[in-house]
C-alpha cells in the first residue's frame, strides 16, 4: 500500500458515516412501521378504504410541504440542532398518534409525522454526501441505498414480533426517532458545516441547475410506489393468485435492495450519469417484457433485475448530486429530492390507475414505460448537450 492510499483511507471518516447510515436506517424502521399499523388499526375500526387510502396520503404531504422549508432552517437553527429537534418533535407526534385512535385525529398528525420527520432524512443524506469520498462514492451510496431500502422492510416485519394492538408496536416507532436524534448527537461534532453561500440557497434555485436530477427522483419515485401499489391489480387482471402476486413484489423489492451496491460500483467505473442511463433503459425493458414473461419462469429474474434498476435512478441521482453541488446547494438539492420524490410517490399511483381504468390492465407498463422512456430520452438528449 502506498503512503498516499494509507493516507486516504486514514482520512475516510467511517466512525461518522456508519453514524449517519445508522440514524437513516433507524429512521427508515420508524416509517416503514407506521404505515402498515395504522392500516391495520384503522381496517379493524371498520373505516373506509378510501379513508385510509387519505390518511396514508397526509405523511409523503408533510414531507411535500417541509422540503421547501428546510434549506432557510439549517441556515437559522443549524442542520445538527434541527435534526435533533425534529428526532424529538416526531417522537412526540407517534406518541400523540398511538394516544388518539381516531381517523380524523390522525389526519393532522400524520402530517405533522412528515412534515417532522423530513428534515431528519434530509440533513443525514446532506451527511452522508457531503464526508463520502469522491473515490467510494458509488459503492458507498449503493450500500446505503440497499442498508435503507432494508430499514423499510424491517418495519413492517417487526409487527410480526410486537403484533397491532396497544403501546408495544408505537414504542418501537417512538424508540427509533429517539435513536435517531441520540445518534446524531454522537456524532455531530465530526459532521462538516454547512456553508451558506452557494449557487443555491433555496429549492427554486436548485431546480434551475438540476431540472434533470429532480425529475429522476420523480421517476423512480412514481415507478416504485406505482408498481407496489398496483401490481396486485395487474396480477389479477392477468388470473394470478394472491400469494403468486406478493412473492413477485418481494422479488422486486430484494432487488431494488440487494442490486444497489453493484450499480454504485458500475457508476464509479463508467460514471453515475452513464450508469443511470442504463437504469433508465432497463426500467424501460422491463416494462415492454412484463406482458411477454408474466406466466413464464423469466418473470422472477425480471422482476429482481427490475427492481434493481428503477430504484438505481434515484442511487444515481444521489451520487451525481454529490459529485456536482456541495454546501447549502447540497442541502436545497436533498430537500429538493424530498419534494419531487414525495410529488412522484402521490402523482404516479393515481395517473397508472386512470390509464388502467380506461384501457385495460396494460395500462400498468404502459404508463411505467412512458415514465422510464421520458427520462431516457432526456437523459440522451443531456448527453449530446455536452
Amino acid at each position: 500500500m502506498t503512503t498516499d492510499s494509507a493516507t486516504s483511507r486514514r482520512e475516510v471518516p467511517w466512525e461518522a458515516m456508519a453514524g449517519v447510515i445508522a440514524t437513516v436506517t433507524v429512521f427508515a424502521v420508524a416509517q416503514g412501521l407506521t404505515y402498515p399499523l395504522l392500516s391495520f388499526i384503522l381496517e379493524r375500526q371498520g373505516t373506509e378504504p378510501s379513508l385510509i387510502g387519505l390518511s396514508a396520503a397526509m405523511t409523503p404531504l408533510g414531507f411535500i410541504a417541509s422540503s421547501p422549508v428546510i434549506p432557510a432552517l439549517t441556515q437559522r437553527i443549524g442542520a445538527g440542532r434541527l435534526a435533533i429537534l425534529c428526532s424529538m418533535l416526531a417522537a412526540t407526534t407517534l406518541m400523540a398518534i398511538a394516544l388518539m385512535q381516531d381517523v380524523w385525529a390522525w389526519m393532522p398528525l400524520r402530517f405533522l409525522l412528515g412534515f417532522f420527520a423530513n428534515p431528519l432524512y434530509v440533513i443525514s443524506e446532506t451527511w452522508l454526501l457531503a464526508i463520502t469520498p469522491a473515490s467510494r462514492r458509488g459503492r458507498i451510496m449503493g450500500l446505503y441505498s440497499s442498508i435503507v431500502s432494508g430499514g423499510f422492510a424491517i418495519g413492517p416485519l417487526s409487527l410480526g414480533f410486537v403484533g397491532t394492538d396497544g403501546w408495544p408496536p408505537f414504542m418501537v416507532g417512538i424508540v427509533a426517532f429517539l435513536v435517531c436524534g441520540t445518534i446524531v448527537l454522537a456524532v455531530i461534532q465530526r459532521m462538516p458545516k454547512m456553508a451558506h453561500n452557494g449557487d443555491a440557497a433555496s429549492i427554486g434555485g436548485f431546480v434551475a441547475l438540476a431540472p434533470l436530477l429532480l425529475f429522476a427522483v420523480f421517476t423512480a419515485a412514481a415507478f416504485e410506489q406505482t408498481l407496489i401499489s398496483l401490481f396486485a391489480v395487474y396480477g389479477a387482471a392477468l388470473g394470478s393468485a394472491e400469494g403468486r402476486i406478493a412473492s413477485l413484489i418481494t422479488c422486486f423489492i430484494a432487488g431494488n435492495a440487494l442490486l444497489q451496491i453493484l450499480l454504485g460500483r458500475l457508476a464509479e467505473q463508467f460514471g453515475a450519469a452513464r450508469t443511470m442511463l442504463l437504469c433508465a433503459l432497463g426500467s424501460l425493458a422491463g416494462c415492454l417484457l412484463l406482458p411477454l414473461v408474466f406466466d413464464a419462469w423469466l418473470i422472477w429474474p425480471m422482476l429482481f433485475l427490475w427492481g434493481g434498476a428503477s430504484f438505481g435512478i434515484y442511487t444515481m441521482a444521489l451520487i451525481q448530486l454529490g459529485e456536482r453541488f456541495a454546501g447549502q446547494a447540497l442541502i436545497a438539492g436533498n430537500a429538493g429530492f424530498a419534494l419531487a420524490w414525495g410529488i412522484g410517490g402521490i402523482a404516479g399511483s393515481p395517473a397508472t390507475g386512470l390509464t388502467m381504468q380506461l384501457i385495460g390492465h396494460q395500462g400498468l407498463p404502459l404508463a411505467l414505460g412512458l415514465m422510464s422512456g421520458a427520462l431516457a430520452l432526456f437523459l440522451l438528449l443531456a448527453r449530446r448537450r455536452l
